[in-house]
C-alpha cells in the first residue's frame, strides 16, 4: 500500500456496504475528517449530510475542502490532505489507484432515464455556422479541462458514436472553458445541466445533444478515498458512506420525488452553490442541476469498466490495471454487473 505526500502523488500522476444498516463505527469518533468537493449541485449529498448533522450523528467532524477540478482532488486524497471526496473518474485518479494510493468505494451522480442530465453544447459562433447537432462537430475544437478528464471521455465517446473527429483543447478550469466558448475559441463542450441550461437560456451557447443519448446510465461521479482508509479505517469509511447516503436520499425526496420541501432544500444547497448570487437568482440554476445521486452510494460497475477500458484504449493509463485495483467493491451495492 502506498502512502504519498502531495509532491509524490503529483509525480506518480505525471506518469502515464450497502450503506443502509451499516454496523456501529469502530473508530475514534469526532476526529476531523476532510471532504473534497466542488461547488456544484452534484455534491449536494455531502452538503446535506453536513447541514443536517448526519456526519456529526455518525461521529464525524467534517470539514470541506473545495476544488475546481477532479485531478487535484485525487492528488489531495493520495497525499492524505483530504480523507474522502466525490469527483469524476480521470486518468490521474486511475494512475494513483494503479500505484496503490486510492480506491473508489461508491457511486454518486448518474445519468438516469427520465431525469434531465448533462448536455453537449456548441458555441454561438459554431451554432450560427451550422453546428446544430453533435454530428456537425466533425473537425471542430472541443473543450476539456485536461487530457484524461471526464470531459475528454464524454467527448470521445460521442465522437466515436457519431463517427467524427474532434480536436481536444485542454483549458484546465470550467471558467476558462466558458470564456473560450463564449468567445468562439472552441466550438463544443459538455457539462452538467445547472451550468448548461442558464448558458443556453442566455443565448451565449446552444444545447445540441444529451450525454445520456451516448452514455446511458453513465456513472458520472464516484466516491473515493485513500487505499489506507479503505483498508484500515472501515468503521469511519462506512460511517461516511452511510451519512452521505442519507444526504442523497434527502436530495432525491426534495428535488426528484417531490415528497419533501424543495424550497428548503434549495436554501440549504445555496449555502454552498452559487453563493455569489442572491437566492432568487441562484434557485433556478440549483433546480436545473437536479440529477440522480445513487441511493446507498451504489456503484454502476459496468460504467466504471467502460471508462477504464476507454482510458486504456487512449493510452492514458497503464493497460495492466484491473478493476479491482481501482475499486473496492465491498462497501456498497454493485449495480450494472
Amino acid at each position: 500500500m502506498t502512502h504519498l505526500n502531495r509532491r509524490k502523488a503529483l509525480t506518480l500522476m505525471g506518469g502515464t456496504v450497502a450503506a443502509a444498516g451499516l454496523s456501529a463505527p469502530a473508530y475514534a469518533q469526532n476526529n476531523t475528517v476532510k471532504v473534497g468537493a466542488l461547488r456544484f449541485t452534484s455534491h449536494s449529498a455531502s452538503f446535506i449530510a453536513k447541514e443536517r448533522n448526519y456526519f456529526a450523528d455518525a461521529g464525524l467532524n467534517v470539514e470541506f475542502e473545495f476544488f475546481q477540478a477532479a485531478t487535484p482532488m485525487a492528488v489531495a486524497i493520495a497525499s492524505g490532505d483530504v480523507d474522502y471526496a466525490v469527483t469524476a473518474v480521470s486518468g490521474g485518479l486511475i494512475n494513483l489507484a494503479e500505484k496503490g494510493a486510492i480506491k473508489v468505494i461508491g457511486g454518486a451522480l448518474s445519468e438516469e432515464d427520465g431525469i434531465d442530465g448533462q448536455k453537449f453544447l456548441a458555441s454561438d459562433a459554431a451554432f450560427q455556422a451550422g453546428v446544430t447537432s453533435c454530428a456537425a462537430l466533425d473537425g471542430k475544437r472541443y473543450a476539456v479541462t485536461q487530457s484524461g478528464s471526464s470531459f475528454h471521455y464524454m467527448g470521445s465517446k460521442m465522437a466515436q458514436a457519431e463517427g467524427i473527429d474532434l480536436s481536444f483543447v485542454p483549458l484546465q478550469k470550467v471558467g476558462a472553458i466558458i470564456g473560450a466558448m463564449k468567445s468562439g475559441q472552441v466550438d463544443g463542450w459538455s457539462i452538467v445541466p445547472h451550468i448548461a441550461k442558464p448558458l443556453a437560456g442566455s443565448g451565449a451557447l446552444h444545447i445540441i445533444g444529451n450525454v445520456a443519448d451516448y452514455l446511458p446510465n453513465y456513472q458520472v461521479t464516484i466516491v473515493f478515498t485513500s487505499a489506507a482508509n479503505a483498508a484500515d479505517e472501515r468503521g469511519q469509511t462506512e460511517a461516511f458512506l452511510n451519512s452521505f447516503s442519507r444526504g442523497a436520499d434527502d436530495y432525491a425526496a426534495a428535488m426528484i420525488e417531490g415528497t419533501a420541501d424543495q424550497d428548503e432544500m434549495v436554501d440549504l444547497i445555496h449555502k454552498y452553490v452559487y453563493t455569489d448570487r442572491e437566492r432568487a437568482k441562484a434557485a433556478p440554476s440549483i433546480i436545473n442541476g437536479t440529477m440522480r445521486i445513487n441511493t446507498g452510494a451504489a456503484l454502476n460497475i459496468a460504467s466504471i469498466k467502460d471508462q477504464l477500458d476507454w482510458f486504456k484504449s487512449e493510452d492514458l493509463v497503464d493497460a495492466s490495471i484491473s478493476i479491482d485495483q481501482l475499486v473496492d467493491q465491498s462497501y456498497v451495492d454493485i449495480i450494472g454487473a
